[in-house]
């Protein structure tokens, strides 16, 4: 059966680009099309479509609000559609905490208005395999942090994908002021990738910022992959710091979470906490599985808390992850 998905956007324009992008493609049938949030409810009823695209900005209530009530009312994998300014970044970014599967920029084309190269279609698909589930309180709520009890973790690498906004968010929110430095790749467009530091900085009592290249890692302060054309590493056990390499994709990704966790294997060892969170595929799986053997602390998050239980139960099955907890435990395993 095809993928059956239902586009909410103000803009007649926009629906018919929209729509123009997924057809043609044998897998995939448009079924709806509403222009605001209360079209959009009612289609979700009738229709149940698996796939939902939602426009940010739209009159009567915005995308974020009408998100936050699929989430919590009737959960369905949601692709939000934004334009390229700070503000939509922003929202976008906490659209994906609200827990909106990804993220589709306006401007993506190839040729021409109608041809995005299939990364439309691509979206649709991975987003039709993801289990969404309602919002759990934790997830709207600052937590209480874990006391870094463990001074001998010189630093947390993560690695994260599909719902691995939201997680952080939750994982972040646990952690204290005083964290120790932590490093995290998360599989999103590069252009999104500012925003999304920003968005997980407001939740975090550590600091969230941008890694850049050969930036020293320090304690109370969380490290984003910059995303795009580079992979983020460590380097330099005795004076740790952040190196961005040009390269060729790891595991399927560029930044990849394999790269990361094997720079941080060899250049930390037994001195560092690996954490392996939601994700399609298997990227971080075999690199949790070089942090464990270099004597790292490795974990990794349990199927009933993803959104895709794909990059975790590859690195369970190699025995990669030493620890394996849900999203609200994995702080207290990482830092206690």
């Amino acid at each position: 059966m095809p993928v059956r998905v239902l586009i909410i956007d103000d803009s007649a324009t926009m629906r018919a680009i929209l729509a123009a992008r997924l057809s043609g493609v044998p897998d995939i049938l448009v079924v709806g099309m509403a222009s605001n949030a209360a079209e959009g409810r009612q289609l979700i009823k009738e229709l149940e479509p698996d796939v939902v695209t939602l426009d940010i900005e739209m009159p009567g209530m915005n995308g974020l609000d009408f998100l936050d009530k699929i989430m919590t009312l009737r959960p369905t994998p949601v692709i939000m559609v934004s334009s390229l300014t700070q503000a939509n970044s922003d929202q976008t970014a906490r659209a994906l905490a609200l827990g909106a599967v990804d993220c589709y920029c306006k401007t993506d084309f190839s040729g021409s208005a109608m041809d995005d190269g299939g990364k439309l279609a691509g979206m649709v698909r991975e987003a039709s395999r993801v289990r969404v589930r309602r919002r759990a309180p934790e997830l709207a709520a600052m937590a209480m942090p874990v006391k870094a009890a463990n001074r001998e973790t010189k630093l947390i690498a993560i690695g994260s994908s599909t719902g691995g906004v939201e997680a952080l968010q939750v994982l972040l929110g646990h952690f204290p002021a005083d964290c120790p430095p932590t490093v995290i790749v998360q599989h999103v467009d590069a252009r999104f990738a500012p925003a999304i530091a920003r968005t997980l900085d407001a939740s975090s009592r550590a600091t969230v910022m941008l890694g850049d290249a050969d930036m020293p890692l320090k304690r109370g302060t969380v490290y984003l992959a910059p995303g795009g054309e580079r992979h983020m590493l460590v380097a330099g056990g005795a004076m740790p710091h952040i190196k961005l390499r040009p390269g060729d994709p790891v595991s399927g990704h560029r930044p990849s979470v394999d790269a990361l966790f094997h720079s941080v294997a060899s250049a930390m060892g037994r001195d560092a906490v690996g954490i392996l969170l939601t994700g399609m595929g298997a990227d971080g799986a075999h690199g949790l599985l070089a942090m464990a053997q270099a004597g790292a602390h490795t974990i990794a998050q349990d199927e009933a808390s993803c959104t895709v239980f794909g990059m975790p139960r590859v690195a369970i099955s190699l025995g990669a992850a030493r620890v394996v907890a849900p999203i609200g435990a994995i702080a207290q395993h990482a830092l206690g």
